[in-house]
């Protein structure tokens, strides 16, 4: 948008006068479909388009004023040290007034401003955006949602049509676009997979609003909403004007995360990322309802950069931009939509051996869901991941509740497509052969990847280890040594011996192209 075809208040608001407080110039205007955003240094002005797009609705004065409100109230959760205060704008003559009462015309909100290169958007074009900020957000929103509300009127939001109301809103506000932007195979082979979704799977949406997972949760969850300000990541720019955007599944935000970063070309970090989400919650269930929402997030992208196409206030330049950008999300929803092969990948080996250092690798690069047993085992006994368990959770029943759990949730996802990695000692001949019984009964694919390393070697890093989930230590090796039970020739057909001293991709080539 050139500043000539800016709207006058907007035009005031670019120049330092209109502030009552020093600014940094030249002040920075940016903008979406529904907004203009104002950066001045130490604040940020937001005000809200008057827009009115079926879902959203801006078009009044009161309305605009109403959902500033909202966004403020809405955002001090993962948000309240930037978000401020909303502030009326006034008219006298042709000249515009921030914060009087007199004649309004606009609202603003204001909010704290923080550095640019703080954004998640920046980290990443750095090439700063690492292993471990994907981690610790994973458990951030895993709080998030913890803490998030719910009650009856919350989880009636949950229902399979209301879901799928909000999904047909989209393939009716995008048909424009087939031929423009996407195709139509593209188009009818994404709404195929979302109708055949819901009416294979509405037990599955009764099961997620009986286990408490439909919530108010931010709706709009991506790397431009995520910042790290304070040594703290916040969550910023909630949904505020729909509530069937904000009121969802959890997986519904966890999506967006995951469908940002695989649109950027970065698998393996969304991988990270959502194996910490759903290691953390225990919400391994929730990875049946994922294809759905991944699917949902990359189509409304496509469809709100859409938009821009028919903006009149966009120029050329960035209408452009936004074709290729909008072409690259239908792609993506497509790809989404696709069947996809589910496989079975069990991890054996003693403690220390590098058994979650393998399945993490091997993750990453599969896109597989990974199960640790000592996160199942502390999700059974109730008590935090990076709590020391009691021996009592070591207990020979336990053991076997928590591989019960472990085969109970790879046979459930497998059968849903998942390449799915369970992490655990399966020292074990009895567990082995259940996991490859489980795996041919449903026609899937398994690997045993057996790691091995010189007890020496084990014994150097259990007494190395820190900041990990298990409570194994370098006592425990000499029974473990003496326990496990070798692999017969039934089981060594599905086992690769992976020497955890040496380097691993040469020995999991083979897996990566099963």
């Amino acid at each position: 948008m050139t500043p000539a075809s800016l709207p006058p208040i907007v035009e005031q608001m670019l120049q330092p006068t209109f502030y009552p407080h020093s600014v940094v110039e030249p002040i920075r205007l940016l903008q979406t479909h529904i907004s203009f955003i104002l950066l001045t240094g130490d604040y940020v002005y937001k005000i809200k388009k008057p827009v009115n797009f079926g879902f959203l609705d801006y078009s009044s004065l009161e309305k605009r004023q109403h959902f500033c409100q909202q966004e403020l109230e809405m955002n001090q959760r993962g948000a309240g040290e930037i978000y401020l205060e909303v502030l009326p704008i006034s008219q006298r003559g042709e000249e515009f007034v921030l914060g009087s009462s007199e004649n309004i015309v606009e609202y603003a909100l204001k909010m704290r401003q923080f550095p640019q290169e703080n954004l998640w958007t920046s980290l990443f074009d750095r090439g700063e955006l690492s292993d471990s900020h994907l981690e610790e957000l994973g458990r951030t929103i895993a709080r998030f949602h913890a803490e998030s509300p719910t009650d009856e009127y919350i989880q009636s939001f949950g229902l399979p049509d209301r879901i799928r109301e909000a999904i047909e809103d989209n393939y009716r506000a995008t048909e424009l676009y087939i031929g423009r932007v996407q195709t139509r195979q593209q188009f009818e082979e994404t709404k195929a997979f979302t109708d055949r979704f819901f009416r294979e799977n509405r037990d599955l949406f009764d099961r997620r609003i009986a286990a408490g997972k439909i919530r108010a949760c931010h709706g709009d969850l991506h790397l431009k909403n995520i910042a790290t300000w304070h040594d703290k990541i916040i969550l910023f720019d909630c949904i505020e004007f729909n509530e069937p955007f904000r009121l969802v599944d959890v997986m519904y935000d966890v999506a967006f995360v995951v469908m940002d970063l695989e649109a950027r070309d970065r698998s393996d970090l969304a991988n990270i990322f959502l194996n910490t989400y759903v290691e953390e919650t225990g919400d391994w269930e929730g990875l049946q309802v994922l294809p759905l929402y991944l699917c949902r997030q990359a189509y409304v992208r496509a469809k709100v950069t859409s938009f821009l196409l028919d903006d009149p206030g966009i120029s050329e330049e960035e209408k452009q931009k936004a074709s290729q950008s909008a072409a690259d999300y239908y792609h993506l929803a497509w790809q989404y939509a696709r069947p996809r092969q589910g496989r079975f990948i069990v991890m054996s080996g003693l403690s220390g051996v590098g058994k979650s250092t393998v399945a993490g690798w091997v993750a990453r690069r599969l896109g597989a869901a990974r199960i640790r047993s000592d996160a199942v085992r502390k999700h059974l006994a109730g008590i935090p991941l990076d709590r020391r368990g009691e021996a009592a959770i070591y207990s020979e029943f336990m053991t076997q509740q928590t591989y019960d759990r472990l085969l109970e949730l790879g046979q459930l996802l497998a059968a849903k497509g998942w390449s799915v990695i369970l992490d655990a000692k399966f020292d074990r001949s009895v567990w082995r052969k259940r996991a490859i019984e489980l795996a041919t009964a449903a026609n899937l694919p398994i690997r045993i990847l057996h790691c091995q390393a010189p007890p020496e070697v084990l014994r150097d890093r259990l007494n190395r280890r820190t900041g990990d989930i298990t409570d194994a230590t370098a006592d425990l090796l000499d029974s473990q040594l003496a326990a496990a039970e070798p692999f017969d020739e039934s089981e060594r057909n599905y086992a690769i011996a992976i020497d955890t001293t040496q380097p691993l991709a040469a020995q999991l080539e083979s897996l990566l192209s099963l």
